[in-house]
């Protein structure tokens, strides 16, 4: 009876055994999370990259706005969306530092665990070392020597190899925790260091942000400024161009009484402008265009309707009749400047503003090429210039272009 006990005893300690070792070695280390951490990290990282590229390109963009004619709305459009970006950039690194404080919190916590294992598997295998060196080393031998049949020296085998084995198993744990624990102390070092950086990089972009958004209130001030200046500027220059129309009207009114009473001279009702100068006629003032006739549309998406054309010329360079008449205006006409209307008969004007002085009086004659005053700065937003239009059939504007001397100007 004892004889078949022992071997089913023997038995039951070998599964017991064997189920041990199989469950210390599935106890995997919880690093089996660590790609997916990784991986979220790996992809915060792209992500943050993508933003600062996108970021980069809209400060190259601003660069190009400062360097060229001033657009505000468009720079404010452009701060607009470089905070938009920065902002994202804070939203990731916040995203980025709540999985760095989660992946820091679990390192932590295995490598605790790890810590704890380590002890107990070290106290484990120290006293399986003390019974080893009690037992002596010839304790195996006589184990299997001392069996009193060959189904017990089976048992006590088997037992003997399993012991063996979880020894075995024990000290590979024991070496396998210590290179977890130096692999976590090494990832936590890591963690730590992108955490500093992380909140720095954070602190830089907030202070990025608050600039931006300060640097957004500026423009979008200069902007509205900038805009109620334009519009008064514009209704300035229709008020002007209003002014001018009157009195050129007037002058048409009294032209047209004379004519009708008989008492107009004969070169009043014929104009020394005739169709055979279209293209022909001297320049007023020799320089480049700076703008033309007709409607243009300004950077800050406000319209200017010109009347006439812009020639650039450094104060105090003479100008020219372009044909001879009679003076009719010489006087401050506002965003014009002080202007020189000469009358050439038959409804035709010739107009010449932003002058610095005028050379002639009101019912003085000139003579073609004659000099009626000089460049000046009528208008503080352009450089020295001559405002010239040319008026034809009782003061409608034409394109003065269309009847100077030469083209490609």
């Amino acid at each position: 009876m004892t004889g078949r006990s022992s071997p089913r005893a023997g038995r039951l300690v070998v599964r017991l055994l064997a189920v041990l070792v199989l469950v210390l070695a599935a106890a995997a280390p919880l690093e089996a999370q660590q790609p997916t951490a990784d991986q979220r990290l790996r992809q915060q990282r792209e992500e943050l990259d993508r933003i600062r590229r996108e970021r980069e390109q809209l400060q190259r963009r601003m660069t190009q706005l400062q360097g060229s004619v001033r657009d505000l709305s468009a720079e404010v459009r452009n701060l607009d969306r470089q905070a938009e970006a920065t902002a994202r950039l804070v939203q990731q690194l916040d995203e980025q530092l709540r999985v760095l404080n989660e992946e820091l919190a679990s390192t932590n916590a295995a490598l605790e665990r790890n810590r704890e294992e380590l002890v107990l598997k070290r106290d484990a295998l120290r006293n399986r070392v003390r019974d080893i060196y009690k037992r002596g080393p010839m304790f195996d031998v006589e184990a299997l020597l001392s069996s009193r049949s060959f189904g017990e020296l089976l048992a006590r085998y088997k037992y003997l190899h399993h012991l063996a084995r979880r020894d075995q198993s024990l000290v590979a744990r024991v070496e396998e925790l210590g290179r977890q624990i130096e692999r976590q102390r090494t990832q936590l070092a890591l963690l730590q260091d992108e955490v500093v950086m992380n909140r720095s990089d954070k602190a830089q972009e907030e202070m990025r942000l608050r600039a931006l958004e300060q640097q957004r209130q500026r423009a979008l001030a200069d902007t509205r400024r900038t805009q109620r200046q334009t519009q008064d500027r514009l209704a300035q220059i229709q008020r002007d161009e209003a002014r001018l129309r009157n009195v050129i009207a007037s002058l048409e009114a009294a032209r047209a009484r004379a004519t009708a009473s008989g008492n107009a001279p004969a070169a009043a009702t014929r104009s020394t402008i005739r169709t055979s100068d279209l293209g022909r006629l001297d320049w007023p003032v020799e320089g480049d265009i700076i703008y033309r006739f007709g409607r243009v549309v300004n950077p800050n998406n406000t319209t200017t309707r010109w009347n006439g054309i812009g020639i650039a010329a450094p104060s105090g360079t003479a100008v020219k009749a372009i044909s001879e008449g009679d003076v009719v205006l010489a006087e401050q006409i506002g965003t014009y400047g002080l202007t020189v209307i000469v009358q050439h008969g038959g409804g035709d004007y010739s107009v010449y503003g932003s002058l610095a002085r005028a050379s002639v009086a009101v019912g003085a004659k000139v003579s073609k090429g004659q000099t009626v005053g000089v460049v000046g700065v009528g208008d503080p937003d352009l450089p020295p210039h001559l405002h010239f239009e040319i008026r034809r059939d009782r003061g409608t504007a034409v394109d003065p272009l269309e009847w100077l001397r030469g083209t490609g100007r």
